[in-house]
């Protein structure tokens, strides 16, 4: 069942520009220094980064919610890092990692909320199988 659809068009690749439908997202790219670019611009990396914390954070926030200690919103952080590996095929594939904090929990129960979270998160989806994603559960 859908429950939410958006597009986003790029023009001129990782030195261009993309958009999204509604106009919120109306961002210039650029190539970055480490990949001998001008940099100055968000790039597409790092947008997927975004995307990822985000919904982790979001899915970790969900999975408090059938918990008998509720977590606030706020104790949930989520850093994802996305790394470009070249193939020596000349092909190109991340490698990703999350460092997932959540205050106020013991750590058992942080990496109980994380299980969950990795379950419900659209990205951890789309990714399983295909890409391993280290996760490191921090309690603060």
């Amino acid at each position: 069942m859908l429950i939410y659809s958006t597009a986003v068009s790029s023009v001129g690749g990782r030195d261009g520009t993309i958009r999204s439908d509604d106009g919120v997202l109306d961002l210039k790219l650029a190539l970055p220094h480490g990949l001998g670019g001008a940099g100055g611009a968000t790039n597409p990396e790092q947008l997927f980064a975004a995307g990822y914390a985000a919904c982790f954070a979001n899915a970790a926030i969900r999975a408090t919610r059938h918990q008998s200690q509720e977590v606030a919103d706020k104790d949930i952080e989520v850093i994802a890092q996305v790394d470009l590996e070249a193939g020596a095929d000349g092909s190109f594939g991340f490698a990703l990692s999350l460092i997932v904090m959540i205050a106020g929990v013991s750590q058992k129960t942080a990496e109980q909320i994380v299980r969950s979270a990795k379950a419900l998160c659209a990205f951890s989806n789309a990714v399983r199988g295909n890409i391993d994603v280290a996760i490191s559960v921090v309690t603060r």
